[in-house]
Order: C-alpha cells, then structure tokens, then sequence
C-alpha cells in the first residue's frame, strides 16, 4: 500500500465501489474495509433497488418517499434520486448485475409504503448481486487498490482540510495516508447496538470524527428499526426477513393467531405496532405467517429467507415464523450537499455514512441501494471535475502517529461519542415535540 492516493474511499459497499467506479481511470484510487471486503451490510439487502419506472409514477414515487420520511426529507434530494434512476440501473447492468426479467422485460416487486410495483430485485439477495458484480469490476482496474482489515483511525486534517487518513492494520501498526481527496463511505452505526441487522464492526467511526473535527452533523437519532427480523436468543447478527416478503403477502399475528395491523404501512409504524403487540401479549416476538405466498414464490423469490427459517426450526411452508424489530439503518449522518460535499474541504461522504435528506425521518423501503448509488456517482463527478486541489506544505507534520498506540481505547471512545450523540438528539427532540 502506498502513502499517497488521488482518492482514498472508506468503505468497500455499493457506495464505496461505484464511486470509485464512476471516477476517470487516471485516478489512483484506495478502499479500505475495516473488515474482509464483503464484510459490509450492503451485501446483506435483501429487497431490492428502486427504480423509477416511467414517468407516470414519478409523483407517486415522490410522495411515497415524502409520506414515509414524515414530510422531513430534503425534496431536491429526493429529485435527484428518483431522475437519476435509470440511468444508475443502467450502470449496473453494464457492470454485470442481473435483476430478475420475464420475456426480456423487468419484473418489479412491491414493499411496505409503496404504492405501486417498482422494485428491481435478484431472488432475495439484491445487495450480495450488486455488491459482489461492483466488487469484481472494482478487481479488475489497475488504478483501484483494494485493501480490507485496515480500520481508518483519524483523518489528517488543518484548517478545515482534509488532506488524507491514518488507518491501523489488524496488528495495530497505523500508519498516515495522504490523498487529495477522502471520501467516506464506511456504513452505519448498528454496531452501538445490541440488536441490529448490521454488522458488529460496523459501529459509526466517521461520526465520531466528525464530531471531534467539527464537521456538522444532521439528524443523529434518526435511526430506524426494521419490523421483521428472525427472533432468536441468540447473540450476534440479527436476520433480516425483508419486507418484500410482506409486499408479497405475508401477514403479522399476535400469540392469539390474529392479524393486528397493515403491514404495508411505513416501517416504523409497523415497529410501533409490533411492540405495543408484544407489550399486550408478554411476549417477545410476533409471528409472521407466510401462507398467503404460493409455495413456488416463497421457494424462488426468497430462498435465502427460506433456508435460514428452516436452519432456525421453522419452516416457513408449514408453520408461522417468529419475528422482532432491531435497529436497521440510519436515516442520519454527516451532513453533505446534492455532490455529496461535507463542510469540510477535500473530503466527502456517501451512502449510510451521509445525510444528503432524502430519507427524512424514516427511510422507504429499497431506497437505500440507490441512494447511495446516485450520490456516490455525484461525488465521483465533483471530484472528476475538480481541477486542483490543496496540499500540504508537508504532510507529515499533520501527523503524530504516537498518539494512536492505544487503539482499543480510540475506538471505545469514538463508540461512547456516537451513543452519546443520539442520546442527546434524541432527548433534544423530545423535549422541542413537547414544548
């Protein structure tokens, strides 16, 4: 690995991928997993991706966006995503992603909070299709180094510049990178929680730098919980059971057998609902019954969720399935323009990382793969169209590598930041609904 990058991006999702992707080939190009390099929770989306199909559902779309957002979304955000659609499933194709088509034609799906069938998906692993296709491309560029197991520990910045990264490999040797540009592309924060759907290392480190750095932050406790993961009392990953399998038919019940809301509804109405339901019942889960689906739609679109059901004792076909909410995704983050700019100069953020708005205060169903997607590319064009960039009079008197020899003590720091970040906005925001 070299020490000195055009662009270095932080993250190895779909994000991270396409960004680097959708950058000129005369760029050197490093990315960075904090774990192996599918170890990311784009590879774990099981729905789809949204596309907008036509423009008769253009409106339809939007509002669908707004209605689950609380009306709190940014509207040029959301603009941009749905107009940019098209052209990113198209981009996706020519990477070699294959969505499910019938007669050569695209077959779209529907999920909760949406009110029409505009879903691109591959059996029940959209995002293992898309991640693993743009992983592979990302492989077979000269200009693109790959790099997992190495954690980005601070950026090296002054005077509201970031001019490059320290990052620690797995034997905690850190070592300082510079680049032109830093794009941040490393995920969410479901690993401060104790149950989520993502992946435990994946824990909110930009967040905390950017608090430590003062770069603004929007909306750090907008955090959603999904209705429907696979209860287990087990430890570890929670199971995601995607809500297309409720946009297919499925149906929620109570311990009495009987259905107690509409499961189409907005994901975290359905949350509200499942735990009041639970609450009512004493019990710790809900149970989603299947039976509506026909048998050979249950084997052939979701046969990723059939097989761990049945790995848990439950086989879908014969009996219901118990289910709870977790922590999903975070609609938060830090704070970036429609090109995926942050306040500080020279660096930029992406994906679950960004708060670019569209999601508000509830994000719809499969729009996060293409929301990351469309403002990834955006940052890839910035950056392509930008002509020169500052540099450091000497970058190596950023820097004290010294002073990150404790590591585990960093990372359980920067852990307590983001818990106590969404604490406070979370108390903030009650007591401004209250007043």
């Amino acid at each position: 690995m070299d020490k000195k990058y055009d662009v270095i991006i932080v993250g190895s999702g779909v994000a991270g991928l396409y960004c680097a992707l959708s950058l000129p080939r005369d760029k050197r190009i490093l990315v960075i997993s904090k774990w192996a390099l599918d170890s990311c929770d784009s590879f774990l989306a099981q729905g789809g991706i949204c596309m907008l199909r036509d423009e008769s559902d253009y409106d339809a779309y939007f509002e669908d966006t707004m209605r689950a957002g609380h009306y709190e979304n940014r509207k040029e955000s959301v603009e941009i995503m749905i107009r940019s659609s098209q052209d990113v499933i198209h981009d996706l194709e020519s990477f070699g992603v294959e969505f499910e088509k019938k007669d050569g034609q695209f077959v779209f799906t529907r999920e909760g909070a949406h009110s029409n069938n505009r879903i691109l998906f591959h059996a029940d692993v959209t995002g293992k299709e898309i991640t693993s296709k743009l992983l592979a491309r990302a492989k077979e560029r000269d200009n693109i180094t790959l790099k997992p197991y190495t954690t980005m520990v601070d950026w090296v910045c002054r005077d509201n510049v970031c001019y490059g990264i320290v990052v620690a490999d797995l034997d905690g040797k850190t070592t300082a990178i510079q680049g032109d540009v830093t794009v941040l592309a490393c995920g969410g924060l479901g690993g401060v929680y104790p149950h989520s759907t993502n992946f435990r290392h994946i824990s909110g480190d930009a967040l905390a730098l950017a608090m430590y750095h003062n770069v603004k932050l929007q909306n750090c406790d907008y955090v959603q919980i999904h209705p429907t993961t696979l209860f287990t009392n087990q430890g570890g990953r929670s199971f995601l059971i995607s809500e297309s399998v409720r946009g297919e038919g499925a149906v929620l019940r109570n311990k009495a057998g009987e259905r107690f809301t509409d499961e189409l509804q907005p994901r975290d109405v359905v949350s509200r609902a499942i735990y009041e339901q639970m609450e009512k019942d004493g019990t710790e889960h809900v149970w989603l019954d299947f039976s509506p689906i026909p048998k050979e739609e249950i084997l052939s679109h979701f046969p990723n969720i059939y097989k761990r059901c049945k790995e848990a004792g439950y086989d879908p076909l014969k009996t219901w399935v118990p289910v709870v909410p977790a922590q999903h995704y975070f609609m938060g983050g830090i704070y970036v323009d429609r090109d995926s700019k942050t306040t500080m100069e020279q660096l930029y953020a992406v994906g679950e990382t960004s708060c670019n708005g569209v999601h508000g205060r509830n994000r719809l169903a499969s729009n996060s793969l293409l929301e990351s997607l469309v403002f990834a590319k955006r940052a890839a064009r910035d950056i392509a169209n930008t002509t020169s960039f500052k540099q450091p009079i000497d970058f190596g008197d950023l820097v004290n590598i010294d002073a990150y020899e404790d590591l585990p003590s960093i990372m359980e720091y920067y852990h307590a930041m983001v818990v106590g970040e969404i604490k406070k906005e979370e108390n903030l925001r009650r007591r401004k609904e209250a007043i």
